[in-house]
């Protein structure tokens, strides 16, 4: 299994911006990279700016969310849906596009839930609980 370091994950989304900004062609990851990336035009500037921005820390205190992990997360659900991984995934999203009106704020959701469930199994030192994210979604959106 590939694990990459915090420097390494960081450094391949620079690398993507590079390429893509150059007009270089990219690999198949790459391009699904490219195409978070894109829906984010905030961290456009970051991007452009690897030296500065590679070790920079993100701490709740600032109030933001670590760009590099919301694209992380991003990608994360880019693949669950690609796959239908939790089963039912897919499902949730098409839910959720229809209910929420974008896919992009459809992924939003599902990348609240991927949050909390990803804290709660760190907090607690277990497997993420996929019974809890599929209903973690399934309340996003319900009206």
């Amino acid at each position: 299994m590939y694990a990459p370091s915090r420097s390494q994950a960081r450094q391949f989304m620079f690398d993507v911006w590079h390429k893509y900004q150059a007009g270089e062609p990219l690999t198949g990851l790459e391009t699904t990279v490219l195409d978070v990336i894109l829906m984010h035009p905030e961290y456009h500037a970051l991007l452009a700016d690897a030296e500065r921005n590679i070790e920079r820390d993100y701490s709740p205190q600032e109030g933001v969310m670590n760009p590099f992990l919301h694209l992380s997360l991003h990608l994360a659900i880019e693949e669950q849906l690609s796959i239908d991984q939790p089963a039912g995934i897919r499902g949730e999203f098409q839910r959720l596009c229809a209910t929420l009106g974008s896919a992009h704020d459809a992924k939003h959701a599902i990348l609240e839930c991927l949050g909390e469930v990803l804290w709660q199994a760190q907090s607690n030192a277990a497997a993420p609980d996929e019974a809890q994210y599929l209903a973690c979604l399934r309340r996003r959106g319900a009206h």
